[in-house]
């Protein structure tokens, strides 16, 4: 991405048109720019998860045939950054070979998430409920993968999510409503578990890098914060409901843990702030009573948002993919 700019004020005041002609030869310079490498893929893809193993940047895609293949990215991401590099690659392109394929899901899934504490270690969950982790092997271009699944959930596994801290645990969301913690070195059958964690399926999680949290959303709008410290419990210490329709995507801010995004199938992606508490003035303000005061912004505009991100890089800026196209964009509360 380039020229990336905030929105400026207008001054408000006359000015010449000379002076007109030069702002808009400066408002077209200005103009966002993004690059792009394409890489072919036989059949829909149904959701993609990318990391970095030793030099190599890979990526791992859930396809709608059943397979969870794995992609180098090097030639794509040197066409992206090289002039040069980018020519040469589009008069060369052709339809991309996986680095490595699986086939031992027995349906297609959505849940698959790459380890942040072991680089090249995966887990890939399916419609079918059988969860299957990835062990890399030596040379980083092949994968041990166990013959025996997790398997305790009694629906399709929607999401999965590495701890940031633990290297052999991760967390899992399901149609079946319930949330649960895996450690890899346990039995299979082994778990913790929030049952009925929403009133109906979860679609996705997010484990916050800084603090013992995992945040939820389902098909019943709400977003949930729960405390790892209290799971057994089986109740969340925040439950938030502003989203009109199924949550499709939530992430916690990368920066600030008390900050997370969400987006919806109501078209809404949604800013949230966990440190912020009610006060008077609020109240005052019409129509702002009936918000949480936890809630900092409301981004509309797409249809039908399927992820965000927030820039790894760049503090504050979140990404939002949807049926419509990209944003990209930085609030002034983040």
């Amino acid at each position: 991405m380039h020229n990336l700019h905030g929105t400026e004020k207008d001054s408000g005041e006359e000015e010449s048109s000379d002076e007109d002609s030069d702002e808009d030869e400066q408002d077209e310079q200005k103009k966002p720019q993004m690059e792009l490498a394409m890489l072919p893929h036989y059949g829909g893809i149904n959701r993609v998860r990318v990391t970095r193993c030793g030099d190599v940047s890979l990526a791992a895609c859930w396809s709608d045939k059943g397979h969870v293949e794995v992609f180098d990215l090097r030639v794509q991401l040197e066409a992206v950054h090289n002039s040069a590099a980018m020519t040469a690659f589009i008069n060369q392109q052709k339809e991309a070979n996986a680095l490595f394929s699986f086939t031992g899901h027995m349906t297609e899934g959505f849940a698959i998430d790459w380890s942040p504490t072991v680089p090249g270690r995966l887990v890939s969950g399916d419609c079918k409920k059988n969860i299957h982790v990835w062990e890399p092997l030596e040379g980083g271009v092949s994968w041990k993968i166990d013959q025996r699944p997790f398997s305790s959930h009694s629906k399709s596994v929607e999401d999965l999510q590495w701890s940031p801290t633990e290297a052999t645990v991760f967390a899992s969301c399901s149609v079946d409503q319930s949330i649960r913690i895996w450690d890899i070195r346990a039995p299979p059958n082994s778990m913790l578990s929030a049952d009925e964690a929403h009133t109906s399926d979860i679609n996705v999680i997010s484990w916050n890098r800084k603090e013992p949290f995992i945040l939820s959303g389902g098909d019943d709008g709400l977003l949930k914060v729960w405390d790892l410290r209290q799971f057994k419990t089986g109740r969340p210490v925040a439950n938030f409901k502003q989203h009109s329709a199924p949550i499709t995507s939530v992430e916690w801010s990368p920066v600030d843990s008390s900050i997370f995004a969400a987006a919806g199938a109501d078209d809404v992606v949604s800013q949230w702030d966990l440190s912020v508490e009610s006060c008077d003035v609020g109240a005052r303000v019409e129509g702002v009573k009936d918000l949480p005061p936890q809630l900092l912004f409301l981004h509309q505009g797409q249809n039908e948002i399927k992820e965000i991100h927030w820039h790894p890089q760049l503090p504050g800026v979140l990404l939002s993919t949807a049926l419509s196209g990209f944003n990209v964009f930085r609030t002034i509360s983040v």
